[in-house]
């Protein structure tokens, strides 16, 4: 069976929701202490996608094992070249090579839409998993947060992460994000 990157739907979001539920309630990738409602998922959904930025989720016979997004890095004028990325994928799914095409999809679309840099900004600094993902992908370290978060009872570090996408700072930033009026 073939795996497929493609935009997210309304339709995948109820799994989209199953997979954030597992990681806020289970992991320390998020810093949320309480799943959100599938109709607070959607709104997000909405939110990211109505400003035309990319929403995309991996699967095998429509059937969604992960997801992946960007949005605002920060809301300040000055900030609009720059994204934030999430990605999330099914437990049972880590360490199959999906989250690095699902992350590398997710930078070309960012890049074709004008971002210069992506940010990752990654919880807890013993998520070595997400660290080395994100490695993969050409993200370097931009900086850690000590003892920044607390869930399940102990502090968490919040790791920063930074990639350049096309021509980063080597040009002036007048392209795709422009259009979306950023």
């Amino acid at each position: 069976m073939e795996t497929m990157i493609r935009a997210a739907v309304q339709g995948d979001l109820s799994r989209i929701s199953e997979i954030y539920a597992h990681h806020v309630l289970h992991g320390s990738a998020s810093f949320e202490l309480e799943p959100p409602s599938p109709e607070e998922i959607s709104q997000r959904w909405e939110a990211v996608v109505s400003q035309g930025f990319p929403y995309l989720v991996v699967c095998r016979d429509e059937h969604v094992l992960g997801y992946a997004y960007a949005n605002h890095f920060r809301t300040r004028p000055a900030y609009r070249f720059s994204l934030e990325n999430s990605i999330y994928l099914d437990p049972e799914m880590r360490g199959k090579g999906l989250g690095t095409r699902l992350l590398q999809a997710l930078m070309v679309e960012c890049e074709a839409i004008g971002a210069r840099q992506m940010i990752a900004v990654i919880g807890d600094s013993a998520n070595v998993a997400s660290i080395a993902l994100h490695a993969r992908c050409g993200f370097r370290s931009a900086g850690l947060l000590r003892a920044s978060g607390w869930k399940h009872g102990r502090w968490l570090d919040t790791v920063l992460m930074q990639a350049t996408l096309g021509a980063g700072d080597l040009s002036p930033g007048t392209s795709g994000l422009a259009a979306l009026g950023l």
